[in-house]
């Protein structure tokens, strides 16, 4: 077992945010309901190409559906899981951990998870996961040079613990491999009744093809959000005793979790979206002084889009992002919504990120060469209090075209919240005919 000085345990007595957030609804059982792929109409515009090559597909989460998933087995699975001989992950003990969360989500009750993935097991996905994703860059990169014409990359957004969901998707989109990309945009925790499997299960396709799978962080990957919206709760109901071991050996583990991507140049994503750019003023200092020390500016009313070099030095291992100092760009990534109102202005509805208009949407994908901004955070609940925009019910929407392409928000998380007929969302995209 880990000691918690080890580089994946972090301290559970830092303050959390205070920003105001909806109330975490209700799972129900969701009804029967099924969509095709939708594809994108391509613009008016040279960008023909590109977006003929992209789609978006929307089903349900239906019980008939999970026809497709992993069946439940006749027998059990061969439980506890072990870590396999050697270290290193092979798919086939992917594919096992996949049966085996499927089969105990059924067949045996939360507080003898233990049973299925032990504590030494778990302190071994997560080491492994959290040596990966500590190294990896506040945006991550699929380039063009990696992709053929018969790669797909697929985007996915928020999940909030839809164990079955994921497996449905995982099976629908094609697993990953040499051809299949996938790109989470976080929130893989609360809500849901089975957010330590989503997480560790994408955890383990991460430790399994690190180049192939992507895991951005979500506003829900939090010390805050998961003590309010029943993470930790869960955590400590599956693990007993050693339930917060488990919950700080996850929260160090988001904590390195990436901030956004960029695919063959042309296509952002992240969870919220948009960042400012920090502006910095110099202090004056006495004669002799050698360091020259910066405050942020206090200004707010001249607030700017940041850069790509911005979000690269931003310090993203927090376990809350602030609202508040020179830190500000993981908290923007974060909890950004977009808004039909030209500008870029304080998310005063949210206490923490911006809001932005289609004209702060046209400068940066000019600026920065893209065609398309892929982002989530808004399930259908949120968009109902939003006046003006898109609604979430098909599992995405359009929320700006402009000149330089388009912004989306998508949603994984189909039948959410209560009474609610919500599809799943996930994005596809044959990007090789992206311009250089």
């Amino acid at each position: 077992m880990l000691s918690d000085s080890d580089p994946t345990s972090v301290s559970l007595n830092s303050s959390p945010l205070d920003c105001p957030l909806p109330p975490p609804p209700v799972e129900v059982e969701p009804p029967e309901t099924q969509k095709p792929a939708l594809p994108l109409r391509p613009p008016s515009s040279s960008d023909e190409d590109f977006f003929s090559s992209a789609s978006i597909a929307s089903s349900s989460s239906s019980e008939d559906t999970h026809q497709n998933t992993p069946a439940p087995a006749q027998l059990p699975p061969q439980i506890p899981l072990s870590w396999p001989e050697g270290g290193a992950l092979s798919r086939e003990w992917v594919n096992g951990l996949m049966h085996c969360f499927e089969w105990a989500s059924r067949a045996v009750p939360p507080q003898e998870f233990p049973s299925v993935l032990p504590v030494d097991v778990f302190d071994r996905l997560i080491l492994s996961g959290h040596k990966i994703l500590h190294k990896e860059r506040n945006c991550v990169t699929i380039s063009k040079d990696e992709l053929n014409s018969d790669s797909r990359v697929v985007v996915v957004g928020d999940l909030h613990g839809q164990l079955h969901d994921v497996l449905f998707l995982l099976k629908d989109a094609g697993y990953p491999g040499d051809d299949r990309f996938f790109v989470f945009n976080g929130d893989y925790v609360d809500r849901g009744a089975w957010g330590l499997e989503t997480f560790l299960l994408l955890l383990a396709w991460k430790v399994l093809l690190p180049d192939r799978i992507f895991l951005l962080r979500g506003n829900h990957e939090s010390k805050y959000c998961t003590s309010v919206y029943g993470f930790e709760k869960e955590v400590l109901v599956k693990y007993g005793d050693k339930g917060k071991h488990v919950y700080r050996k996850c929260l160090g583990c988001f904590e390195g979790l990436p901030l956004a991507s960029v695919i063959a140049g042309c296509v952002y994503t992240a969870h919220g979206g948009l960042f400012r750019s920090i502006v910095t003023t110099p202090v004056k200092r006495s004669k002799g002084k050698k360091n020259r020390k910066v405050t942020l500016n206090p200004d707010q009313t001249c607030l700017t889009l940041g850069s790509f070099e911005e979000l690269s030095k931003a310090r993203r291992t927090v376990l809350d992002p602030p609202w508040e100092g020179q830190n500000l760009i993981p908290g923007d990534v974060l909890w950004s919504d977009p808004s039909m109102s030209p500008g870029l202005s304080p998310n005063k509805e949210r206490g923490i990120g911006l809001l932005w208009g289609p004209d702060c949407t046209e400068e940066f994908m000019k600026k920065f060469g893209l065609k398309l901004i892929i982002r989530s955070h808004e399930g259908p609940d949120a968009r109902e209090k939003r006046a003006g925009m898109g609604g979430m019910d098909e599992g995405y929407t359009i929320d700006h075209v402009v000149n330089s392409g388009r912004l989306i928000t998508i949603f994984s998380a189909p039948d959410y919240p209560q009474f609610q007929v919500v599809l799943m969302g996930f994005f596809y995209l044959h990007v090789c005919m992206c311009p250089m």
